[in-house]
């Protein structure tokens, strides 16, 4: 008797837990991030310094000059978007690519950076994750463990006598990286809600559910350019049978 009392004395206790939980996790990152911008951007850093110094000619005051030298970095972020905004955003991207590519090692962060903020971004583009395909792909054919990917191309790749196509299943939570897997044509089918509903379903762990294919609806295969036939053949006379191939 006295240890079920104990049990549910302890059960009680978890859920209070579990209840704060999320609320202590979320007040911790939110102070973690504070005090992160606070030791880097902060009047006392390099760059609050830098802040500052853009604010000394109209403030004395050092929290004056700091708070005015951030206004001024606002706007100027403000104007760049709306140059982004305009017909200059070819000529931004453009620039700002061509000289990062160029610098060793930097070039491959950069990369990487521009594909995640590509996956949470709103505003439009022609970024590569925005060009793929949502597919549902199918391992060891229709029927058995079914998995949400991206294809970034239809063209399918011939190994021997099979056909094969990319599909990029991407890694929960964060969907940067993943594998890239080349599987049997047949296996792949393309899937409903775009790419951004199949982000928020990795992002979300699952919890945002993907869109499904209900079993009487019909099933559109991958198209695929097909390849040319060999061989040339003669056109068939008027009034005639059609002639034999050569």
């Amino acid at each position: 008797m006295e240890g079920r009392n104990l049990a549910r004395i302890i059960g009680i206790f978890l859920a209070g837990v579990f209840a704060l939980l999320p609320i202590v996790v979320t007040v911790a990152v939110v102070a973690w991030v504070a005090t992160f911008l606070s030791a880097y951007a902060g009047p006392g850093s390099l760059v609050g310094r830098l802040i500052v110094a853009l604010g000394l000619n109209v403030f004395s005051s050092q929290t004056g000059a700091y708070l005015f030298g951030f206004l001024i970095i606002l706007g100027a972020i403000f104007f760049l978007g709306i140059l982004v905004e305009s017909r200059l955003r070819p000529w931004i991207f453009g620039g700002l690519d061509w000289l990062m590519r160029r610098i060793p090692l930097v070039s491959n962060i950069y990369d990487l950076s521009k594909r995640f903020v590509a996956i949470v971004d709103r505003t439009g583009g022609d970024d590569d994750l925005k060009s793929m395909s949502p597919v549902w792909c199918f391992f060891g054919g229709e029927g058995g463990a079914a998995v949400l990917a991206l294809m970034p191309n239809a063209e399918p790749v011939t190994v021997g006598e099979h056909r094969y196509l990319g599909v990029l299943v991407p890694s929960a939570p964060v969907p940067i990286g993943g594998a890239l897997i080349y599987v049997p044509e047949e296996w792949v089918l393309p899937a409903e809600g775009g790419v951004e509903r199949l982000m928020n379903v990795y992002v979300s762990m699952g919890v945002t559910p993907p869109v499904g294919m209900p079993g009487g609806a019909k099933k559109t295969a991958i198209a695929a350019p097909k390849p040319a036939k060999a061989g040339k053949t003669a056109a068939a006379k008027p009034g005639g049978a059609a002639p034999k191939e050569k």
